[in-house]
């Protein structure tokens, strides 16, 4: 019970900040906190916001699990968005120049967008084992250099010439497009409104997710990362050769990258171009950061992040600017960081306690000081 309660204690905490700080923001500006709440609660209560919702969240989550497995060695692979915009333009590319059966040809698609990602993150690997290059520095520059090549690839090479106010790629073959979820919802009497698709990419999320849980925390793989991330000295000394793990763990982040942007490329664009979505790489580091990098999280709060942005877009109704929607977002994701860690040292404190009242049971008073050694540590 006493790790279920820290465990629930931080995403509490940070969500009853965030309300309150949201809460201070309406009333300042002159609007009521309660009519924009119940205007965002309303609007995410129908059919067609909950699916928005659940396509909304599924690139943030892939996005959120491809931060998360560098963060699980302390690599910060912040290149994640160019990463993923350049394997979404090339891999839209490459789809529309071939011809193949349709289960062949999505995963054509998908082989090709984690290839450029995982190839395009082992430039930052490789400059950090070569020669020391810290991770943040290289992968922010390249962000800005993978979007110029993809402009400049757009423009000059890959744009589709019949589309003169776009630019954009040749739209992909209905073979390469991902059937949605609704005819198999409909065989459980689940039957969405018109219009409304459920991207049948969730179903690539959730396997990813799961993929991604047993190779961290169930292989020899996993253990040998997050052994590296928390104390590298005893990585190496067990045999775990450091340069390697880095080129490994990186390339990894960058190839799930790249399949971040299949979910609105072969769900619903079906082609590159000027609308395809912008900043999901940061979107997935804030989702990584409140999912505190597990997968299981990392869906809790892309599914939340997805849900403000959803009823953000009713606040209008009620006179409230939807920029509320952003504050809420940047208030949760600071009060998260900041939440988490008070409950861990919370937590590491009762720890210790506990463990000194079962070794001198005699000192269970809280007003007794427990016996200490001469350097500090407790018995």
């Amino acid at each position: 019970m006493k790790r279920i309660r820290y465990a629930v204690a931080a995403p509490v905490i940070a969500v009853v900040i965030s309300l309150l700080v949201a809460g201070i923001a309406l009333a300042v500006s002159g609007h009521n906190p309660i009519d924009a709440f119940q205007a965002m609660g309303s609007y995410l209560k129908t059919a067609d916001s909950v699916v928005a919702v659940i396509n909304r969240a599924v690139p943030y989550y892939v996005m959120g699990l491809a931060v998360a497995i560098g963060f699980k060695m302390n690599l910060f692979n912040i290149g994640v968005d160019g990463q993923y915009r350049l394997a979404a333009l090339l891999a839209a590319a490459a789809g529309a120049a071939v011809s193949f059966p349709p289960i062949i040809h999505i995963a054509f698609v998908i082989a090709v967008a984690m290839m450029v990602g995982a190839s395009w993150a082992a430039i930052p690997g490789v400059l950090k084992v070569v020669r020391g290059v810290n991770e943040v520095v290289s992968t922010i520059m390249l962000n800005f250099i993978a979007t110029g090549i993809t402009a400049f690839l757009l423009a000059n090479y890959l744009r589709d010439n019949s589309v003169k106010l776009v630019a954009q790629t040749k739209p992909l073959p209905e073979s390469a497009w991902m059937p949605s979820l609704n005819t198999p919802l409909g065989w459980f009497g689940i039957n969405l409104p018109k219009d409304t698709v459920l991207n049948g990419f969730l179903i690539i999320a959730i396997a990813t997710g799961i993929l991604i849980y047993l190779l961290i925390y169930r292989t020899r793989f996993g253990f040998d990362l997050r052994t590296s991330g928390r104390n590298p000295s005893a990585a190496l000394s067990s045999g775990v050769n450091p340069k390697a793990m880095i080129m490994k763990t990186i390339m990894l982040s960058g190839a799930i990258a790249g399949l971040a942007g299949m979910a609105p490329l072969l769900g619903d664009y079906h082609q590159y171009g000027d609308t395809f979505p912008t900043a999901l790489g940061f979107t997935g580091i804030s989702v990584a950061l409140l999912g505190r990098n597990h997968p299981a999280g990392i869906a809790v709060a892309a599914i939340v992040w997805a849900a403000i942005e959803r009823g953000g877009q009713n606040l209008n109704s009620v006179g409230v600017p939807q920029e509320i929607a952003k504050i809420m977002q940047g208030t949760l994701l600071l009060s998260a960081v900041i939440a988490f860690e008070v409950v861990r040292r919370a937590r590491l404190r009762a720890e210790v306690h506990d463990a000194a009242v079962k070794a001198h049971p005699r000192s269970s008073d809280p007003g007794e000081p427990l016996p200490a050694l001469a350097g500090g540590g407790l018995v």
